[in-house]
């Protein structure tokens, strides 16, 4: 076996897996205010942008050859109530991201938006909240609304990420019955209850205003034939892809929904992996290359694409 791994040459000649741009996705955080770059402490060299600094992100997907990006808000508190009404307002910060971006870039560049309440509610939940129970079916009434919206915008990728069950086929047919047939669904189908999200929930501002946790709809991270269940039933509502959340601890995942749907699946390389990998290497604990290294698990078990907060250094990534 040593001899096909004696020269780099012949390591490249036969080598299953490889990385390249177009494998990623860049998550985008978008805050108020004008002329805001701020770090986000947990995440480091992650920013929150203001609407009109998003130039600067964007551009620096494109020269990468980055096929799209995805838009997270950080809602000011104040504008928060129990039911996550301002995720329907048409001013709201992924609305005016979305404009700014098309308007710019026109089809340059993919846009990906985010459907849940949590960025939205002042409970921290995903859906509407009563007697400390997630209700369902009257959540999808309100990410029905706010999947039109986004599309109507220039979204061109709806992503439902609040695992209420049904939710894909009612949005595909608001979305068909409103001659947006062209838009894609990427469906959050299999989404732990991880403690892999904190980062991210700093950056969105969800953090301290989440009351209890999201077991009772997320899914449980002890169970694996569930996922195909999950992703059979949005396959069949409609998805045009599936999303398998968080990535690194869930690689078998990955593996069993590729290998049993011919649909493209994505891996989220979440905010605790990120910053994980990035206090061990700033510690010099591990080396720079775990990053590639860990991309590429995703890929040798069988994500399409992966959906990484590395994705704007991954020419640096890739180089070394």
């Amino acid at each position: 076996m040593r001899r096909s791994r004696k020269t780099d040459w012949m390591r490249r000649l036969v080598r299953e897996n490889s990385l390249s741009s177009n494998d990623f996705i860049l998550p985008i955080f978008v805050t108020e205010g004008k002329n805001k770059k701020i770090p986000i402490k947990t995440m480091p060299e992650v920013f929150r942008y203001s609407v009109d600094k998003l130039g600067q992100i964007v551009d620096r997907a494109l020269k990468l050859k980055i096929p799209m990006v995805a838009i997270f808000p950080q809602t000011n508190s104040g504008l928060k109530d129990s039911y996550g009404s301002e995720a329907l307002n048409e001013n709201n910060l992924v609305c005016k991201a979305i404009r700014k971006i098309k308007d710019k870039y026109k089809n340059e560049i993919g846009i990906m938006t985010d459907v849940a309440l949590d960025p939205y509610t002042s409970h921290g939940h995903d859906g509407i909240l009563r007697n400390k129970r997630i209700l369902n079916d009257e959540t999808i009434e309100i990410l029905i609304q706010q999947s039109l919206l986004q599309a109507q915008m220039g979204s061109d990728v709806i992503a439902p990420s609040d695992m209420m069950d049904g939710r894909i086929g009612e949005i595909r047919q608001e979305l068909d019955n409103n001659s947006l047939k062209d838009i894609k669904i990427l469906s959050y189908a299999v989404k732990y209850a991880s403690s892999f999200y904190g980062p991210f929930r700093d950056a969105v501002g969800s953090k301290k205003s989440l009351k209890g946790d999201k077991k009772t709809y997320q899914m449980d991270f002890s169970n694996s034939e569930e996922a195909l269940r999950e992703v059979a039933l949005d396959i069949k509502e409609g998805a045009d892809l599936v999303m398998v959340k968080p990535g690194l601890p869930y690689l078998d995942i990955i593996k069993k929904v590729k290998e049993n749907f011919k649909i493209p699946v994505l891996a989220y390389q979440v905010s605790g992996e990120y910053s994980l990998l990035m206090n061990g290497i700033n510690k010099g604990l591990i080396s720079e290359n775990s990053i590639y290294e860990t991309l590429m698990s995703f890929k040798r078990a069988g994500a399409n694409a992966i959906i990484s907060y590395f994705a704007d250094r991954i020419d640096k990534i890739i180089k070394n």
